[in-house]
């Protein structure tokens, strides 16, 4: 057993505090992990502020890590010492069920283990990557591909993935059109892969304060939804709403803008049920649908596919002794795009 510099935070009213703490000592399958970057997801916050219900504490929160291998067990042969690697949502699952079988794991029957605020199967609490070092199975280390900078490819590990599993599922392609709803951590990562993707995509928001963003990551246009001409003017206009928000928002508008056979995806969840008249998806055979992650086969998907098309995170890059401003900010909607944390500020 290892220790390494750490933030952690004791309770859901507490700050941040650099520290060392423990990494279990590597078994035959096990790689230790040299963290370089981590980002600092939405959720990250729910978990730490407890809105997520309740949380195990001291908790060292970060499922969006990047880095290079450190060591490596006996048992593993798909990466080296040295290699640029990412560890997402997930450290384990069993492997055994149908959905692990067909790499889906993030529905493993028996449960995935999350990264950071789990129980692993050995009744281990799992620590995540805001730290300058993890082990995880070899199962969930994901290659970095040569080309994408690790504080850019940190939040593909959550976001992208997030994004870039219902778009592909949902048949995002030339031809079709998409709307992002939403244009934050998760929303312009939609937006880049969508139009990787080679749809026309259209950023639905609020206002029009990140408009020129829009369009500079590959939007045809922005639109304000707070007039209501939208929901009038694109009436039957897409084939894929992807809605990155976790606000209440009303569905059936949004419905309204689908085409026939098209789908509604949500990835952000709002506190309130959704209220949306059977009639209005029957009739013109339309789908309101929710996505989850990625399995580990499409997260390398993923990722390969943001090096071929030359793009990560649009991130803004913070110190250890920033995090606790960070997490304010981020509820505020003050960031563009993507906070990281370089892990070498953290001091034991």
């Amino acid at each position: 057993m290892t220790t390494t510099p750490a933030l952690s935070v004791a309770s859901p009213s507490g700050s941040f505090e650099a520290g060392p703490v423990e990494l279990r000592a590597l078994r035959d399958d096990d790689v230790r992990i040299d963290v370089k970057y981590a980002g600092i997801c939405h959720s990250d916050i729910h978990q730490v502020r407890e809105e997520w219900g309740t949380a195990i504490f001291p908790m060292v929160p970060g499922h969006e890590i990047a880095g290079v291998v450190a060591e490596v067990g006996d048992a593993v042969t798909r990466v080296k010492v040295g290699d640029h690697v990412g560890v997402g949502c997930m450290v384990d699952s069993c492997g055994e069920c149908e959905f692990c079988k067909e790499g889906y794991e993030q529905h493993c029957v028996k449960g995935a283990v999350l990264t950071y605020n789990g129980v692993g199967y050995d009744g281990e609490k799992t620590k995540g990557g805001y730290a300058q070092g993890v082990v995880v199975s070899e199962r969930f280390v994901l290659t970095i591909p040569e080309g994408l900078g690790l504080d850019v490819a940190a939040p593909l590990l959550c976001a992208g993935i997030t994004s870039y599993s219902p778009l592909r599922r949902w048949g995002a392609a030339p031809g079709t059109k998409v709307a992002v709803v939403g244009m934050g951590g998760l929303g312009h990562m939609g937006v880049k892969i969508a139009a990787a993707m080679g749809a026309e995509v259209t950023v639905l928001s609020r206002t029009t304060d990140k408009a020129d963003d829009s369009v500079e990551l590959g939007a045809t246009q922005h639109l304000a939804t707070k007039d209501g001409k939208v929901f009038e003017d694109l009436k039957g206009y897409f084939d894929i709403i992807l809605n990155t928000v976790s606000a209440d928002l009303p569905m059936e508008d949004y419905v309204g803008l689908l085409k026939a056979r098209g789908v509604l995806v949500s990835v952000g969840l709002p506190p309130k049920k959704y209220e949306i008249a059977p009639g209005l998806l029957i009739g013109s055979s339309k789908v309101v649908a929710g996505s989850n992650i990625g399995g580990i086969p499409e997260t390398q998907e993923m990722l390969d596919f943001c090096a071929k098309h030359d793009f990560g995170a649009t991130v803004e890059v913070i110190a250890a002794d920033e995090v606790d401003a960070a997490y304010d900010k981020v509820v505020d909607g003050k960031v563009r795009y993507r906070y990281v944390i370089d892990t070498s500020t953290i001091s034991a």
